[in-house]
């Protein structure tokens, strides 16, 4: 098994700026406030997550390939 990272660094698609977070091990993010823009940041429709989408490094579920909460089908 491996170790499941649990920082990712988001970065906004609107304006590029971009922070690490930590992800949350038992929930899926789905909005994620961009600190220098304020644009509110929705998961791609193929993404569970905003750090699926934006982040560095997939949400915890994901890396287990567990499925993700928000995951479809």
């Amino acid at each position: 098994m491996t170790d499941i990272i649990l920082e990712s660094v988001l970065t906004c698609p609107h304006c590029g700026f971009a922070k690490q977070e930590t992800m949350p091990t038992d929930a899926c993010q789905f909005f994620y406030e961009c600190e220098q823009c304020k644009t509110l940041l929705r998961p791609n429709a193929e993404d569970c997550c905003v750090f699926c989408s934006f982040g560095s490094v997939k949400c915890p579920p994901i890396q287990q390939q567990s499925g993700c909460c928000g995951q479809h089908g």
